[in-house]
């Protein structure tokens, strides 16, 4: 690994801190010397780049970049537990770096409070000697792939959704799979719900990402038989690990730039199906405004009913999308439209405006509530809880 603090030698506090790395013979001094000099970039300061960053830090990773643009939430205490109570409003980088600070003085913590992007990409990862996937999105999973493709930089990659994970470690050498092996199409926007829709029990974050800091450490210190060709598949509920084979695809377009990737995954910028902001809507400040006039209205909620045991909006009927989807309760909807023009909306928008493209193909007249209860709480009525 590049060298990139001036002093590759283990001091006696050092010996001392790392006593259990150096008594494993597999690991010893030379494989803690390889930690110090190694530099790690963690894109994402959430659930799977809390463990991921405390225990780098931990094992003595010398450098550390963070990227990540959000401020800590109290939604997010739930999972992810390098942040606190007193952090609430910090920017996550801020937040990680004094936890990490203060677990270990001798790791050198580097902060870029923003997202990932094509135009900073390069310059960040071409740094660093891996990388560590802690997003949570299709479009930066794929720049992630490609930039460590372009630089020839090995990253660990690793998802959540509710109680499964997943973990492989991509582009190790000249042969090695990829994610575009895994996943050579984005899917349609919608279907994998995000965590914040979907939920995620708080500790598989915890699990799949203490199996990225594993594979991470190991790769940085050239030891045992890393993730490479390989998909761990994590059940919680079960507590059963399954694998899977990864190849590279015969004949697979050689990656030679960098794409627009929101473009590529038909998101917007803000998570949003494409196409979302040609569905008529209103923001939820005319839906108040229609509420307290006390209209004839319908407003369907197409959130899950675990969502609505969270929270709801005032005059609102459950309806989960997948029931629009499978037609279950479309006559019903097309009964309750003789009751008053359709108002639908979800947590951010994505799927209510999904809810409305279905409904308009069925003849059913509906519009969409831009920014769901998400806005609603921001903007409307902070008494209702965001998570």
């Amino acid at each position: 690994m590049t060298e990139h603090l001036p002093d590759p030698d283990l001091s006696a506090q050092e010996r001392g801190r790392y006593a259990r790395h150096l008594t494993l013979p597999e690991f010893g001094v030379a494989g803690q010397r390889r930690l110090k000099t190694a530099s790690v970039l963690c894109v994402g300061a959430g659930g799977l780049g809390s463990p991921l960053l405390m225990y780098l830090a931990a094992a003595g990773v010398g450098r550390i970049g963070i990227v990540d643009d959000d401020r800590v939430e109290v939604s997010n205490l739930q999972r992810q537990v390098i942040h606190a109570e007193s952090g609430l409003g910090q920017l996550k980088t801020d937040s990680a770096r004094q936890r990490i600070v203060g677990l270990n003085s001798h790791c050198r913590v580097e902060q870029h409070a923003c997202r990932l992007t094509t135009t900073n990409a390069i310059e960040l990862v071409e740094g660093h000697d891996l990388v560590v996937d802690g997003s949570d999105n299709f479009p930066t999973r794929y720049l992630i792939n490609d930039v460590c493709a372009l630089l020839n930089k090995p990253w660990v990659y690793g998802s959540v959704q509710r109680f499964e994970g997943q973990v492989s470690v991509f582009n190790q050498g000249p042969q090695s799979p990829d994610y575009r092996d895994l996943v050579p199409e984005p899917p349609p926007p919608g279907l994998v719900p995000s965590c914040s829709d979907g939920g995620v029990v708080g500790v598989m974050p915890g699990l799949i990402g203490l199996l990225q800091a594993t594979e991470t450490i190991k790769l940085l210190a050239g030891l045992g038989e890393s993730l490479d060709g390989r998909l761990l598949l994590v059940d919680g509920l079960t507590m059963r690990f399954r694998e899977l084979r990864l190849q590279r695809r015969p004949q697979r377009p050689p990656i030679t730039g960098l794409i627009d990737y929101e473009a590529f995954c038909s998101v917007d910028n803000s998570g949003r199906l494409e196409g979302a902001s040609s569905v008529r809507s209103i923001s939820v400040k005319e839906l108040s405004a229609l509420l307290d006039d006390g209209g004839e209205l319908v407003l369907i909620d197409v959130r899950n009913p675990s969502e609505a045991d969270v929270a709801v909006i005032p005059r609102s009927q459950l309806i989960p999308l997948a029931q629009i989807e499978n037609g279950e309760r479309i006559e019903e909807i097309r009964r309750l439209a003789g009751q008053g023009p359709i108002y639908v909306h979800c947590k951010l928008g994505g799927r209510s405006a999904r809810a409305v493209e279905l409904l308009s193909q069925q003849g059913i007249d509906a519009t969409n509530v831009a920014g769901g209860i998400d806005a609603w709480s921001q903007q409307v009525d902070p008494g209702v809880v965001r998570y």
